[in-house]
C-alpha cells in the first residue's frame, strides 16, 4: 500500500515543494503529515521539509481568521442547520474551555497549535482564536510560533525514529 501511495504521489505533475506546501495546508494532515512525506517520499532534507511544511501550514491561518466569521454569518441566511451546528459547537467549546484558556491565553494558543496531535494544529488554533475572541493581529504570530514549534517536534520525532533521511 505504501509503495502504491508513493508511486501515485511521485507521478503527480507538480513540483515536490508545492506538493509539500499543499499537503501542509490541509486540515488534520497539516505539517505532521507533510514533513514525513517530504522526507520519506521526496527525499527532502530536514530543513527543506520543515521550511516548506511551515509555509504551507501558515497559509490558511489568516484566511480562516478573516473569512470564517463572515462564513458563519452567511450560513445563517443560507443553511440554517449548519449555522445552528456551528454556533452550538462554539458555545460548547467556550463553556468547556474558556476558564483554562483565559488563564493562559497566549501560551494556551501557542501550545494548542504546537502539540502535533489529532485535532490540534494551525486550523484548530485559528478556530480557537475566533471562538475565544483573540484579536487577529495577535493570533497570527502566536499561531505561527506554534507552527514553528510543531515543525521542530515532528522533525525531532522522525529523527528519533530514525526516519529522517539527512
Amino acid at each position: 500500500m505504501r509503495d502504491t501511495i508513493t508511486e501515485w504521489v511521485r507521478d503527480l505533475p507538480l513540483p515536490e515543494p508545492l506538493m509539500v506546501v499543499l499537503l501542509a495546508m490541509l486540515p488534520i494532515i497539516e505539517l505532521r503529515g507533510s514533513i514525513p512525506v517530504a522526507q520519506a517520499i521526496f527525499d527532502m532534507s530536514r530543513l527543506s521539509a520543515y521550511a516548506w511544511s511551515v509555509l504551507g501550514n501558515a497559509i490558511p491561518v489568516p484566511i480562516i481568521l478573516w473569512f470564517f466569521p463572515p462564513f458563519v454569518e452567511w450560513t445563517e441566511r443560507r443553511w440554517e442547520w449548519l449555522h445552528r451546528t456551528l454556533v452550538r459547537l462554539q458555545h460548547r467549546t467556550e463553556e468547556r474551555h474558556s476558564r483554562r484558556f483565559e488563564r493562559l491565553r497566549d501560551l494556551a494558543l501557542i501550545t494548542f497549535v504546537a502539540i502535533p496531535l489529532p485535532v490540534t494544529g494551525a486550523w484548530s488554533g485559528s478556530l480557537a482564536a475566533i471562538v475565544f475572541g483573540v484579536d487577529k493581529r495577535r493570533a497570527i504570530p502566536l499561531i505561527f510560533i506554534g507552527i514553528l514549534i510543531a515543525g521542530v517536534v515532528v522533525t525531532l520525532f522522525l529523527e528519533g525514529l530514525g526516519l529522517a533521511l539527512d
